[in-house]
């Protein structure tokens, strides 16, 4: 190994074993770049290797900052967070609850299949995955054991559901994979509808066989109320408003009529409408969704500017032709090189955050997929088709490793809120199902790659 190979493997083992010490990773990916770029230069200095790095790799870094905050792209970001949490502060998801509840009273797991329900919207609403996850428990998780459902069930519901927002559109995540690799964020949305509605489909079956084949974990309330006409117009007046946010929102995207930046000031906007029409808008509420919004927004860009730092110094180094050859290397043909990417990600997603996963390895990894012989069909309407199709598989093994003991940072969300008698082991063993069942959705996306473009390809062709 040469010089800058070896400082390569130092700075990702650097940067792993500082993770382990509880700083900040903003801080930790910012330090690690300078304090290399630092080695690099005094080693050219006084050793004489020629790594290529001094004064002009921190004006570079300096120039792609200035960059991210010129991006008119990721202003979409703090106004989609603006819109979720303004939505939770609105109480639609308490509406839903109510109503929905009764609608799916006389099913065995309507309770299970309501939490799956409101998870789907708020998905499509927020996509914010650790207020959804709390937001769900404390709303279901007294219902759910009061009416005697079993633990592992119960909670597990409550993750997987609350972790769909991370795959469903408008989903923040897909905003930054859209900027980090030049994607559209419009095609990814589009991309994304398919995956998410076989994922949402999957967990109703599930919870509808656990239903018929054990019903003693899903036992029927004792008040179980007639369906009715007054029930289904509460259920639709309960919806109708998300929904049609969420229709404009998405819709005026899809169709071209706004780009995904002003859709989101839209959905910001409507989303403060909501809340005053349904009563719950003042200045605390306002200011606590501001502030709430800030705090995110802030620990976003806090990690881009690290994650740049650190990602620039390590392509300096050449690290992207590193791992490249390494894994063009490996052989196990064009797709078995793709399931080794899938479970690298997978494994990291035990350690970092979706965020860290997206701005440091997701663009060192795609120039791989862009240069295996994988022929991907977008209809002639969708611009890289194989890196949009790749994203989605991306996407869905990111949502995996939030459930994933013992380390799934949904899992801890959910138990920061549960009842002292809640154990970890609970969850545990209700959550593996879920698992498999996203693996199962991921072996359909790998299988047949035209779930995630054909409605993008349908719609522009």
């Amino acid at each position: 190994m040469d010089a800058n190979e070896v400082l390569v493997v130092l700075m990702f083992g650097t940067f792993i074993a500082l993770l382990f010490t509880g700083l900040p990773v903003a801080y930790v990916l910012a330090g690690v770049g300078i304090v290399f770029t630092m080695i690099g230069y005094f080693s050219d200095l006084y050793i004489g290797t020629i790594t290529g790095l001094d004064y002009n790799t921190v004006g570079l870094v300096v120039n792609r900052l200035y960059k991210i905050m010129d991006n008119w792209i990721l202003v979409a970001l703090p106004m989609f967070i603006f819109m979720g949490n303004m939505l939770d502060s609105s109480g639609v998801a308490e509406r839903l609850m109510k109503s929905m509840q009764v609608l799916f009273g006389h099913v065995r797991g309507g309770l299970a299949l309501t939490v799956t329900a409101i998870g789907i919207i708020l998905a499509a609403s927020t996509g914010i995955i650790g207020a959804s996850v709390v937001l769900l428990a404390m709303m279901a998780l007294p219902s759910m054991l009061q009416q005697g459902y079993s633990k592992p069930l119960a909670l597990s519901t409550i993750a997987s559901s609350g972790t769909l927002g991370i795959l469903i559109p408008p989903s923040i995540m897909l905003v930054i994979m859209a900027d980090q690799l030049a994607l559209s964020v419009g095609d990814l949305f589009m991309s994304a509808v398919v995956p998410g509605i076989i994922l949402s489909a999957l967990y109703v079956v599930y919870i509808i066989g656990v239903g018929v084949f054990k019903p003693a974990s899903t036992p029927l309330p004792d008040d179980v109320q007639k369906v009715d006409l007054k029930v289904a117009i509460d259920v639709l007046t309960a919806m109708l408003p998300t929904m049609l946010l969420v229709f404009t929102v998405l819709g005026s995207i899809f169709a071209g009529i706004a780009t995904p930046t002003e859709a989101s000031g839209i959905g910001a906007f409507g989303a403060t409408l909501l809340a005053f029409y349904y009563g719950k808008l003042n200045f605390k509420v306002l200011k606590s969704v501001t502030l709430r919004t800030y705090n995110t927004t802030a620990y976003i860009f806090a990690i881009f500017i690290g994650a740049t730092c650190f990602a620039l110094v390590l392509r300096e180094l050449g690290g992207d032709e590193l791992i490249e050859s390494a894994l063009t290397s490996l052989p196990f043909g064009e797709y078995g090189i793709i399931l080794c990417i899938l479970l690298i990600i997978f494994l990291l997603g035990f350690f970092l955050d979706w965020i860290e996963i997206t701005l440091i390895v997701l663009p060192l990894l795609a120039p791989i997929i862009s240069s295996l012989s994988i022929d991907i069909d977008g209809g002639g309407v969708v611009d890289n088709p194989e890196l949009v199709w790749f994203v989605m598989l991306v996407a869905m093994t990111l949502q995996t490793s939030f459930l994933t003991p013992p380390v799934g940072f949904a899992l801890f969300y959910l138990k920061g809120v549960c009842p002292p008698d809640i154990k970890l082991s609970d969850i545990y063993v209700g959550i593996i199902p879920f698992i498999i069942l996203q693996l199962v959705a991921l072996g359909f996306l790998i299988t047949w790659p035209q779930l995630t473009l054909w409605l993008p390809a349908i719609a522009y062709g």
